[in-house]
């Protein structure tokens, strides 16, 4: 017969033993069959998504077990905490996607204003995708890291709340320089949102890495609910700035609508993560890894700093997982969006300041997030087998550099000129970037033990990070080849 807890009258404080009825009433309870039926019945399920009693007093049955809680686990009524992961996954790459996708409004617009035509400007404006992906991905890829390593600056939820924060007040202070004129010191300007877009990355690094973290004590399609949302906020963004375009009577309004937007976004993430840890589902996950933390008796409390071994430990297990991430946003960073933005179009039956948004930020990010959501009904190849694939998408890079890209400055003469076939080649990188990187993702955490799924998530965050990182600095250098004679 499974124990249960029993609660006595005036009982206030929860059981006072999960396994025995306690002495001050040892007969009354059992002996007497006729005030026993009159009992009412013991609850094992708190209510509607949630109870007033701290996370180790749910009831759910036979709590200490964790085979119990592996056989009954809740469902994710409303797939509630799957929409907070897509919500947060689109947070949580805002920044990155606001600063890259407003590529007009910094080139041509911020850049390229008065009489101040300096080499220093104008090297700002022909590399400022650079420049802002690395003061962009340089922060990320540090405070993803020190999140892995050094978990002391408090609890994960302050640590992702206080990052929204941060975020949303970078954002203000971008919204008040699309305000204000700028033509008189565009090298000051530069230098101002380069320094805003190292804040903003670094706060949303320690975000990314805690969500990640997060997702990876849930079964393995809520890591994957990140990565969509990652690509829902891409074509999110792409859209909103093909509208502001349209609709706004200068490129400075829609500016100021555009970062605006990315505020209300991050606000909306901000109520949503709150919801979070009232959910039974959530609840049920974070109890399950409490548990087995106990019995493998590595609990992070212990600790401040976790030993390098147990981090070599769990590495050993998703290595190749880890540098297959990494390589697949290597090979698309190198290519989106410093080379695919500067590809312009020969006889394509559109105007050219649409080109741009549409076919590069918008194909890009819409094509990720179909790929993203193919591993939902379809998981190939198996986690043995993935870089496979991974490594043959670094053809991609030679072929992009085949196509009308810079064509007023190159020397290399132009292979493929023809824009139906850039169309189709920018959308297949695409989707095998977000197939990719999500069977990546989804796999890793399921290589180790449920006690360090956690870090494993982290990891994979981390080199995720370090592969935009390599990716934004080595498209600088596939620039230059084109203009060396062979």
């Amino acid at each position: 017969m499974d124990r249960v807890h029993v609660y006595t009258p005036g009982e206030e404080d929860g059981p006072l033993n999960a396994y025995e009825v306690p002495k001050p009433y040892p007969s009354p309870l059992y002996d007497n069959n006729e005030r026993q039926q009159f009992l009412p019945p013991v609850k094992l399920d708190p209510g509607w998504e949630g109870t007033d009693r701290p996370p180790d007093e749910l009831n759910f049955r036979t709590l200490e077990r964790v085979e119990d809680l592996e056989k009954n686990k809740p469902r994710d009524r409303l797939n509630l905490v799957y929409i907070i992961m897509v919500i947060h996954g689109i947070g949580m790459l805002m920044p990155w996607n606001m600063f890259i996708t407003a590529k007009s409004y910094f080139e041509d617009y911020k850049l390229n204003q008065g009489n101040e035509t300096t080499e220093e400007v104008q090297e700002y404006r022909l590399n400022f995708m650079s420049y802002i992906g690395m003061a962009a991905q340089f922060p990320n890829a540090i405070m993803n890291l020190v999140n892995i390593f050094c978990q002391c600056g408090g609890k994960t939820g302050v640590r992702i709340i206080t990052s929204i924060i941060i975020m949303v007040l970078i954002f203000i202070v971008t919204v008040i320089l699309a305000m204000i004129d700028t033509s008189a010191w565009p090298v000051l300007f530069f230098w101002v949102t380069l320094g805003s877009s190292v804040i903003l990355n670094s706060a949303c690094g320690i975000y990314q890495n805690s969500m990640y973290g997060i997702a990876a004590i849930l079964p393995m399609k809520y890591t994957n609910a990140i990565i969509f949302g990652n690509n829902v906020s891409g074509t999110f963004v792409a859209c909103v700035n093909i509208l502001s375009i349209a609709l706004a009577p200068d490129i400075r309004t829609s500016a100021i609508y555009y970062f605006v937007t990315a505020i209300v976004v991050l606000l909306i993430a901000f109520d949503a993560y709150f919801i979070l840890p009232i959910t039974k589902f959530f609840r049920h996950f974070k109890l399950l890894t409490k548990l087995k933390h106990q019995q493998s008796r590595k609990l992070h409390e212990q600790t401040c700093c976790g030993p390098i071994s147990s981090y070599w430990h769990v590495f050993k297990k998703i290595w190749v997982l880890a540098l297959s991430v990494w390589f697949t946003f290597f090979v698309s960073l190198s290519l989106f969006p410093q080379i695919q933005s500067d590809i312009k179009r020969i006889d394509f039956p559109i105007a050219d300041v649409y080109w741009t948004p549409i076919f590069c930020f918008l194909s890009f990010n819409l094509f990720a997030m179909l790929g993203n959501l193919l591993t939902e009904v379809m998981r190939f190849p198996g986690p043995r087998f993935v870089w496979i694939p991974v490594l043959l998408r670094g053809a991609f890079i030679p072929l992009y550099l085949m196509f009308n890209f810079r064509v007023e400055e190159r020397v290399w003469p132009v292979l493929i000129p023809n824009d139906y076939a850039f169309i189709v080649m920018a959308a297949l990188m695409a989707f095998t970037a977000g197939y990719f990187s999500s069977l990546c993702m989804m796999y890793a955490p399921k290589k180790v033990d449920v006690e360090d799924a956690g870090t494993a998530g982290m990891m994979m965050a981390f080199f995720l990070v370090i592969g935009i990182l390599s990716g934004v600095n080595t498209s600088r250098f596939l620039c230059t080849l084109i203009y060396i004679e062979i």
